[in-house]
């Protein structure tokens, strides 16, 4: 019995040393499977308490999974992307948070933004700055964790100390003091003797000019040198750049030109546009008359919607108008496309521009918002161009150009007035389009934009 006791007692101070561990979760579980059973002696009912057999663990954190090192791949690109360029934002050894922007990979026709899955270190770049990559490569290797970054972070330190210990330089030389001052003179000195015999003198004209000593230009840099440098052309603008060469290559393209009385637009837009802003939350805007215009005319004027299938030589008509709005970025010109514009009102067509703007100056344009079009508005207006001639966006066949907005004579009524004017070019695949209908396409720009009555009125 004796014995058993002390045993028992064992076990309970192991089992109340576990439970006094609060991590310990394993150890409360373990000591609650201590059973209890009663034996008899001599007619006597003796309960006992035996412990069932178990074993105790202790587990403590450690930092083994949070250091864990993953390795990162490029993400999947859409079915018309095949490949990029790396351009990375961060270096080897340096900490990322979740969702940091660690590298971007240049397409053909956007830049993939590729974030960090955690918080961590950079252990390992993969793939060198500017190499080219497939959906599935490895990318770069990170360390998990805060613990990493002090890990990294610790050798720095380490580094400083020998620096520190290092004897200082021996102080300069002490500059010798100046010899101490004498007594202040009371006398004047002597004068010195005046030589017996004159000093020869020479006419002025006899005395030659000395060649003065050529300066020695101290400054080693040229000034004004004509230096250059080259950088290589990403991704997108080499797209750009072999589309509109095709363009060029492939389409009979034609310009016609007319100008829009811009009197009538302007004046709504001062009248409603505090009322639009409380309303929807953005600015009226001259791109959605010019859009809704473009729908207008494209329903009116089919063959500008269309598009020549070179391979199998058919033209393709469009029951639908979906509009190329060409935006500007510092990569390039980009164009995202606003999808369904017949049905749209002034309304959905400002907030789906602003939207893709956004998603333009974020650089967050994926490659489905730019598939697809069929007619394209460049707006050259907003950089102060006056006049020009756009360029097809293939496999489109015609492009309409927007300028700038000035003030300029014109005869209304017989009479000169001065008025807002802007000059819009369009620009058309003559293989497909004629004259006919592109002259008569830009007239019914100008007429809706001239006076949006026109719309309702179904004129």
């Amino acid at each position: 019995m004796f014995s058993r006791s002390r045993c028992l007692t064992r076990t309970f101070g192991r089992s109340i040393s576990a439970l006094r561990q609060g991590n310990n979760v394993l150890a409360r579980r373990a000591a609650s499977g201590i059973t209890s059973q009663c034996i008899t002696f001599k007619n006597s009912l003796k309960c006992e308490a035996r412990p069932s057999i178990f074993q105790i663990r202790y587990f403590r954190t450690t930092a083994t999974h949070r250091n864990e090192v993953i390795t990162v791949n490029t993400p999947a690109f859409a079915e018309s992307v095949t490949e990029g360029d790396v351009r990375w934002e961060k270096a080897v050894g340096d900490t990322v948070t979740e969702d940091e922007v660690v590298c971007e990979i240049e397409t053909d026709k956007t830049s993939v933004q590729v974030p960090s899955p955690a918080a961590g270190v950079i252990e390992e770049l993969l793939v060198p700055d500017g190499g080219k990559v497939e959906g599935g490569t490895p990318l770069f290797k990170l360390r998990k964790g805060a613990a990493a970054a002090k890990v990294t972070s610790a050798p720095a330190p380490a580094a400083e100390a020998p620096a520190a210990a290092a004897p200082p330089p021996p102080p300069p030389p002490p500059t010798p003091a100046p010899a101490a001052a004498g007594p202040i003179p009371t006398t004047m000195p002597p004068v010195p003797p005046v030589p017996a015999q004159p000093i020869a003198s020479k006419p002025v004209s006899a005395i030659k000019p000395t060649a003065a000593p050529t300066a020695t230009p101290t400054d080693t840099g040229v000034k004004g040198a004509r230096s250059e440098h080259r950088v290589k052309m990403n991704r997108m603008r080499l797209r750009i750049a072999q589309r509109l060469k095709e363009a060029q290559n492939t389409c009979a393209m034609l310009t016609t030109f007319n100008e829009v009385d811009m009197s009538n637009i302007t004046e709504m837009r001062k009248v409603y546009k505090d009322v639009f802003l409380k309303k929807h939350g953005i600015k009226l805007g001259f791109m959605s008359a010019f859009v809704k215009a473009a729908a207008y005319a494209l329903v009116d004027q089919p063959a500008v919607n269309a598009v020549i299938d070179d391979t199998t030589k058919e033209i393709v008509y469009r029951d639908y108008v979906d509009i190329s709005v060409a935006v500007a970025t510092p990569k390039g010109l980009v164009v995202p496309v606003v999808r369904g514009v017949e049905g749209m009102n002034f309304t959905d067509i400002e907030k789906a521009i602003n939207e893709l703007g956004e998603k333009a100056r974020k650089n967050e344009l994926a490659v489905e918002d730019m598939d697809g079009g069929t007619f394209t508005i460049s707006n050259g207006g907003v950089f102060g161009s006056m006049f020009g001639t756009p360029i097809i966006n293939p496999p489109q066949s015609a492009i309409l150009g927007m300028h700038g907005i000035f003030d300029r004579p014109v005869a209304v009524g017989g009479k000169v007035e001065i008025r807002p004017m802007m000059y819009v070019a369009l620009t058309y695949d003559h293989r497909l389009i004629d004259g006919r209908e592109a002259v008569t396409f830009l007239r019914k720009i100008k007429s809706v934009v001239e006076d949006p009555r026109v719309l309702l009125l179904d004129l």
